[in-house]
């Protein structure tokens, strides 16, 4: 199926649940780049939106070495789909609320394009790239370690690719696949229940892009890396 009508069916299915939404330009060309961070979705409306994106695409695998995983990851817990609430201190001065809404209450919407770029994340990572060092990217519910980047690449170019999507985007060798998973959908989630962002595959294979309010937690009783 190509993207674009992907992309038209999974706004459609949202659409017609009543899920309170909003949008950026229609003329951009994948899914996530089509969503913003929206008001916080019920259960209920959580499974039904399931049920009709999984009548419209059905299940998939992704190639390896992505580790797939089952939908009763996201089973309700405490909070929303996770055990507790976000820190309250995130890294990179990514917003409290949007963080919570995006990982707990919400299975297919992004925070805005270009989120990432307001906060002080890039000023950051080329202060650690001149270090010659990776950045860890921490479960923003768990603080368990979720990516290492950049893996292969550049620092510039892990900016450059995440730029060009709009979002933090990552290959496989840069994901920590246990503490990841994806769903049938596309939907990549923390083992612990986090909405992450989604695993949309472009020519070079694997690419998931990822909200950064998802993975600017702190490693719980350690150092940053």
């Amino acid at each position: 199926m190509p993207r674009h009508s992907h992309s038209s069916l999974l706004l459609l299915a949202s659409s017609a649940l009543g899920s309170a939404s909003a949008f950026t330009s229609p003329a951009t060309s994948t899914a996530l780049r089509r969503t913003i961070a929206i008001a916080p979705t019920t259960t209920a409306t959580t499974t039904r939106s399931m049920s009709v994106l999984d009548a419209f695409f059905g299940k998939k695998e992704f190639a390896s070495p992505c580790v797939m995983g089952e939908e009763s990851i996201m089973s309700p817990k405490a909070h929303g789909t996770s055990v507790t609430p976000v820190q309250k201190d995130l890294r990179w001065k990514c917003d409290y609320e949007t963080a919570d809404r995006i990982c707990n209450f919400n299975r297919h919407y992004a925070e805005h394009a270009g989120y990432w770029l307001t906060t002080s994340f890039v000023e950051d990572a080329r202060t650690v790239a001149k270090e010659g060092k990776e950045i860890t990217f921490y479960d923003s519910n768990s603080g368990k370690p979720l990516f290492v980047a950049p893996k292969g690449r550049s620092m510039e170019d892990f900016l450059k690719e995440s730029g060009s999507h709009g979002w933090p985007s990552f290959r496989d060798e840069e994901v920590v696949w246990e503490n990841v998973r994806c769903l049938g959908d596309g939907e990549s989630v923390s083992v612990d229940g986090t909405h992450l962002g989604h695993n949309l595959p472009d020519s070079s294979g694997n690419r998931y892009c990822i909200n950064l309010v998802s993975v600017a937690g702190r490693p719980v009783g350690g150092e940053e890396e």
